[in-house]
């Protein structure tokens, strides 16, 4: 590992708290030492408060932010002498410790400190760097793991064996580290957990960071256990119902929708194709910090009720032992690896998904790195279950804010690149769920860049088109629950006798044909959803009000109506609902120009604005306006609701 470092970046962070920061980003950046807001780091400042008093004050990283992006205001200012004095207690309970921790805060808006805080306050340094290196974790996870890192280190880290984050861990490392420090020490080691440096500035305390990890990695590398992943060619006819299958089942464990997400390399593929899987896998993770978001150990296999079962059991057998009741986390896998699927991320939403999924990665590479160097080993069952059942942990889950309408489901739009479509896609988005939008422009590839988002290019006229926009869309999120058929034509006005036969045909492939292919290969798919499935198609004004030159779209969305109100009667036993809406006038699409607009308001001799307006109730209909209906029709409020025709067109004397 080389240092990023860099003067003239560098120039540009002034102070010690900046400092602080431009180092921590620079942890930020290897993947090896920290992931996804793990990681620690802080600064001992000296400063005079508001009575003029001079106090010496720790900042911390705050929970919730991450080493790469942290600026000033993620670190939580905390008394120095006070944590001082409460690492002396003979006990603190994690309740009491995060009391004291936020209670003597300097700044009341600042992120709750780290549960390592009275920690980092025990050592005698100004910065200290804490991550979770993968090369000083796979040595540690190995049944001589603190024999190797004496004979890596020698004097110069303090080892300390494997304690649960918390004061406890705090209490054990100021104790060892004044007992066996040395001037010659330059770091710190928790087996199974990670290292810490320290220095008098930013840069010396970041650069030893570098240094001790370097010297790991090159301990694996001098005795052939660095770069020894098993690698394979991945399959790539897996079946995208079987993953749905599965999803199904999970959320059925889980008590609710779940993403999963597909990730096969060779890495990976190499990894699941191992003689000696089941054993390397079902120990536990790399370290006891990557348990909340990956579970126990990961399902071989689909059968998530016996998965479930043991992790019950698992429950039973160290609940009686917990301090205070525990309320089981939900027994369903959050990695699953399978031959022929690969491996498959579970979470909540699909960026928990990703981050299971990068955690995992590296876990692989941990596991085959320890099993080189002597032999796997992770924690105990009992470290585990401690972890994954921290009362602070438990604490979180009770406080936890509502989750949005549709987190862990997921919604497909069509015709998503602009217009009604577009604004389908940020209304779901919204409302927490995964969506996969397609449309025949290129764009859509590109429309967001998120983790809950998967644009892809299709022409919905070809059936080979659908069939990969699905498969892919199933590869990135698991499944699909709900969708909005909403791309369509609408061609200039073209009176019946002089409408070619092929004209009509183009639009009846767009706005009809097309939606009978989605239809019928969205339906198993829908039949597996957790909360059952549900269709929004796009219908017209002009299905219960048809306007001359009108015939092909009028005919097409008529037709298409009509099939919709027959896949309600035969999805109803499927518990599939299916709807439509009638927009009509909505201007703030393409199709709309402003010179268009004009033409049509003089036509009627109206101005813009009137013409907008032009409908019972005096208002304008947007594109969002549609985009919510058809996101409220897939929400609870329509949970009794098929076959309806919801017009949303202001009121139009016509229609009424």
């Amino acid at each position: 590992m080389k240092s990023l470092w860099n003067d003239d970046e560098a120039a540009n962070f002034s102070g010690d708290i900046n400092q602080r920061v431009y180092t921590s980003r620079l942890l930020g950046r290897e993947p090896a030492l920290v992931l996804h807001g793990g990681g620690n780091t802080s600064v001992k400042i000296r400063e005079m408060n508001l009575v003029g008093e001079d106090e010496d004050i720790l900042y911390i990283k705050g929970s919730g932010w991450d080493l790469e992006k942290i600026e000033a205001a993620g670190f939580a200012p905390v008394r120095l002498d006070h944590l001082i004095k409460l690492a002396k207690l003979p006990q603190l309970s994690d309740a009491q410790m995060v009391n004291e921790l936020r209670t003597q805060m300097t700044r009341a808006s600042a992120p709750t400190p780290s549960v390592e805080t009275i920690l980092h306050a025990t050592l005698p340094y100004k910065f200290v760097d804490h991550t979770h290196s993968d090369a000083i974790v796979a040595i540690t996870n190995t049944a001589s793991g603190h024999e190797r890192i004496r004979e890596l280190y020698g004097d110069t880290v303090v080892i300390v064996g494997y304690i649960m984050p918390g004061f406890d861990l705090a209490r054990q490392c100021a104790e060892q580290f004044a007992r066996e420090a040395t001037p010659k020490t330059l770091g710190m080691v928790l087996l199974n957990h990670g290292i810490f440096s320290f220095g008098a500035t930013a840069r010396e305390s970041y650069e030893r960071m570098i240094e001790l990890v370097t010297r790991a990695e090159e301990y694996l590398k001098s005795r052939k256990a660095w770069d020894i992943s098993v690698r394979a060619t991945p399959p790539d006819n897996f079946s995208p119902r079987d993953i749905a299958t599965l999803r199904r089942d999970i959320s059925t464990a889980a008590g609710k929708p779940m993403i999963v997400a597909r990730t096969q390399n060779e890495r990976t593929a190499g990894f699941i194709s191992r003689p000696d899987i089941q054993r390397l896998s079902q120990q536990g993770p790399a370290t006891p910090d990557h348990i909340i978001r990956t579970k126990r150990a990961p399902l071989l296999g689909r059968d998530v009720a016996s998965y479930s079962a043991a992790y019950r059991a698992y429950f039973e057998r160290h609940a009686p032992q917990a301090r205070e009741p525990k309320t089981m986390l939900d027994p369903a896998p959050r990695v699953v690896l399978d031959r022929e699927l690969g491996m498959l991320c579970v979470g909540n939403t699909a960026k928990d998904a990703h981050i299971v999924r990068d955690i995992y990665e590296r876990t692989i590479d941990v596991i085959q790195q320890a099993e080189a160097l002597g032999g796997w080993v992770a924690l105990p069952e009992k470290d585990l279950f401690d972890m994954e059942y921290w009362d602070l942990e438990q604490a979180k889950l009770r406080s936890g804010s509502k989750a949005p309408m549709f987190t862990g489901e997921v919604a497909l739009v069509t015709g998503a690149a602009s217009g009604i479509g577009k604004a389908c896609v940020e209304s779901f988005l919204a409302r927490g769920a995964a969506v996969i939008g397609c449309d025949i422009n290129p764009e859509i590839t590109t429309l967001y860049k998120r983790a809950d988002f998967l644009g892809i290019v299709c022409d919905v006229t070809r059936e080979d088109d659908i069939a990969n926009v699905l498969r892919a869309g199933v590869a990135a999120f698991g499944g699909i629950d709900m969708a909005v058929l909403n791309a369509g034509v609408f061609p200039g006005g073209n009176r019946i006798e002089s409408l070619s036969t092929a004209d009509f045909k183009r639009v009846l492939d767009v706005n009809l044909n097309a939606n009978l292919s989605w239809m019928r290969e969205l339906h198993p798919y829908f039949k597996l959803a957790p909360r059952d499935g549900r269709l929004v198609v796009l219908g017209s004004k002009n299905v219960p009000a048809p306007g001359p030159g009108a015939a092909a779209y009028s005919a097409s969305k008529a037709a298409l109506t009509q099939l919709l109100r027959i896949a309600a009667l035969e999805w109803g036993m499927d518990g599939i609902r299916v709807n439509a809406v009638h927009p009509d006038a909505v201007f703030d699409t393409s199709i709309w120009t402003p010179e268009v607009l004009e033409a049509r308001a003089k036509h009627y001799g109206m101005t813009v604005e009137q013409y907008k307006r032009k409908n019972v109730l005096k208002t304008e209909v947007t594109r969002r306006d549609v985009a919510e209906m058809c996101a409220e029709m897939c929400g609870p409020l329509f949970a009794k609701t098929t076959a309806a025709q919801v017009p949303i067109d202001g009121g139009n004397d016509r229609v009424i």
